[in-house]
């Protein structure tokens, strides 16, 4: 069963489409199950002013890149990495565990962008890592995949 806020973003999901001349862009997927994030980062004074995505997948994938774009709209960039699957899921009151993958893509959709960001403008960001192009069901992050 899905929390209301996973419906909320679900059927009215935030700040879906492209930005026009993004800073940084993500796109991961999950082979098994054909998810697939695309997100869209405006980064203005090392902000994030503006954060779009585009989601091919469940309704969990929708309400997970909803939401985390929701998280990271004028935070820092540093603060933006800080924001997790696990920091996705407690946003939306939870996930069914069979779903918590999607709060993975969603948290790597959001890392993939800024290593875009930081590769487009030769920088560092501390504790950034290559993106993934494959997020599976088993992946080790912070309160477990599944």
């Amino acid at each position: 069963m899905y929390s209301e806020k996973v419906m909320e973003h679900f059927l009215c999901p935030k700040n879906v489409g492209e930005l026009e001349n993004p800073s940084g862009v993500g796109t991961v997927g999950n082979a098994k199950c054909g998810d697939i994030m695309k997100v869209y980062l405006q980064i203005e004074d090392n902000v994030i002013q503006d954060a779009k995505f585009k989601t091919f997948g469940c309704g969990a994938a929708i309400a997970t890149s909803s939401i985390a774009t929701e998280l990271v709209i004028g935070k820092t960039v540093e603060e933006a990495l800080t924001v997790t699957n696990k920091a996705v899921m407690e946003a939306l009151d939870g996930l069914p565990p069979a779903k918590v993958h999607c709060s993975c893509l969603a948290e790597e959709a959001l890392h993939a962008a800024l290593w875009d960001y930081a590769q487009k403008n030769d920088i560092h960001i501390k504790g950034l890592e290559a993106p993934k192009s494959d997020i599976g069901h088993d992946e080790s992050h912070e309160n477990g995949g599944d």
